[in-house]
């Protein structure tokens, strides 16, 4: 089949997760033999470097790009595609000719408006979420990435989970040698690694001394004690200190899904989290991963760092329960039912 997918972010220019899993998507539609087409604001020359589609680029302009974007998508011919796969911006579309029309709700703005500091930011979410309701009403097929996004989305019913390629996330051989926190995110708004610093400081230093906070994606803003900040990293080497960390951090006060923890997963790694609604659907509430509320959030690190039973318990089990977000498993959710419907049956 011939493939249009739609993403308004898209690795390497952007670091959002909703891009990086159309990313994924959209290489593992190839991967399964289909011809996938990329419409986003980025050129063929701009596409990650192991990016398996070819890229359609959308023009966006300066101001109000994301509306702009999703306006100019009406300009784009899908006559000659069998599906249409958005993973954002597609409220425009309703009216024009378009082949079977699948849309993937990647969290919930209004959500995150919700969560998120600062009344301007609080607007600028609230808008786009409003025009994720729109989108309800304009595709044939509806899919939320979480029972907890269901609930911001009238008219859908359909769960499908994110994905992790679980050839490349895996575990590895060798743990660090000394205990390791691996955080990714940003240190400010929902993320809360600033809260995370703080924790580690604060309750596990004094008790391990030799501990480190691994620290990826954010800039290196400040200097601290067992801190190693790592900034934007390739994706060999994000693999690599899932793999060496003894422990996945991530304390969000909001995720729609939590794509980090199932890589974690798949890497073998235990993961301590707050009870945000991603964490508590992945990690089923406990059964997969510590949760812990956030005051409560140094001594459950602490506990676990000097518990190496208990964490490759959890590493075993969070090894197996990732496979159940492989990709191969994920696309075939996504199309057998499309595959069925196109023999007649």
């Amino acid at each position: 089949m011939r493939i249009a997918c739609i993403a308004y972010y898209l690795p390497p220019v952007d670091r959002i997760g909703a891009g990086f899993q159309m990313h994924y998507l959209a290489n593992a539609y190839t991967r399964a033999g289909h011809e996938v087409m990329m419409f986003s604001p980025y050129t063929e020359n701009q596409k990650a470097i192991d990016a398996l589609y070819t890229m359609k680029a959308v023009p966006i302009g300066r101001k109000n790009r994301t509306f702009q974007f999703a306006w100019n998508l009406r300009k784009e011919d899908f006559s000659g595609f069998d599906v249409l796969h958005a993973g954002s911006d597609d409220y425009w579309l309703f009216g024009k000719k378009r082949p079977y029309h699948i849309r993937t709700f990647m969290g919930s703005c209004i959500a995150e408006a919700i969560h998120i500091k600062g009344l301007r930011s609080k607007i600028r979410m609230a808008v786009l979420g409003a025009s994720e309701v729109a989108s309800c009403f304009i595709a044939e097929r509806k899919v939320c990435i979480s029972k907890d996004t269901l609930k911001y989305c009238p008219t859908v019913h359909e769960v499908i989970g994110c994905g992790v390629d679980t050839h490349l996330f895996r575990p590895g051989t060798i743990k660090s040698s000394h205990p390791t926190i691996l955080f990714i995110g940003t240190m400010h708004e929902r993320k809360r690694g600033a809260e995370l610093l703080k924790a580690f400081q604060e309750k596990v230093l004094p008790v391990l001394p030799d501990a480190e906070l691994w620290i990826v994606r954010e800039p290196h803003p400040v200097e601290a004690k067992g801190v190693k900040w790592f900034g934007p990293v390739e994706t060999s080497q994000l693999i690599e200190l899932y793999q060496k960390a003894w422990v996945f951090c991530l304390p969000s006060s909001y995720e729609g899904f939590g794509v980090p923890y199932i890589e974690a997963m798949a890497s073998g790694t235990a993961i301590v989290a707050t009870p945000n609604a991603g964490a508590m659907e992945v990690l089923e509430n406990g059964k997969y991963g510590v949760i812990a509320d956030l005051p409560d959030l140094g001594d459950s690190l602490l506990a676990l760092l000097q518990n190496g039973e208990e964490r490759e318990r959890l590493a075993r089990q969070g090894i197996e329960q990732s496979r159940k977000y492989s990709w191969d498993g994920i696309i075939e959710a996504y199309l057998n039912p499309l595959l069925y419907k196109s023999k007649g049956k």
